[in-house]
């Protein structure tokens, strides 16, 4: 069983910053690509940011230039740093991973259970 277990989230001004941070827990052989995905009220899901695990990392529009994903394979993490933070940021954000078991045929996508980001004044 694997657990991904997202934290850093909470309120802050417009213009802060945040870290959130994702740790995956269990029977861990190897991760795949790992993301961050957000969604408001209202909204459907969408993807704030990527990692493959060939390190190639891509963004949406909205967020390039003021979040930065990274992640540690030692540490079964992954991160996204938010700077810039503007009212339209606000939503529950996400991470998920593809990760290989112990004795797993192929990599399976697991989500966390989110954590809220509110930016407001």
């Amino acid at each position: 069983q694997v657990e991904l277990v997202e934290s850093g989230g909470g309120l802050v001004q417009p213009g802060g910053s945040l870290r959130l941070s994702c740790a995956a827990s269990g029977s861990i052989f190897r991760f795949a690509d790992m993301a961050w995905y957000r969604q408001a009220p209202g909204n459907q899901r969408e993807l704030v940011a990527g990692h493959t695990s060939g390190g190639t990392t891509k963004y949406a529009d909205s967020v390039s230039g003021r979040f930065t994903i990274s992640r540690d394979n030692a540490k079964n993490t992954v991160y996204l740093q938010m700077n810039s933070l503007k009212p339209e940021d606000t939503a529950v954000y996400y991470c998920n991973a593809d990760i290989l078991v112990v004795d797993g045929l192929r990599p399976v996508r697991y989500w966390g259970q989110g954590t809220q980001v509110t930016v407001s004044s």
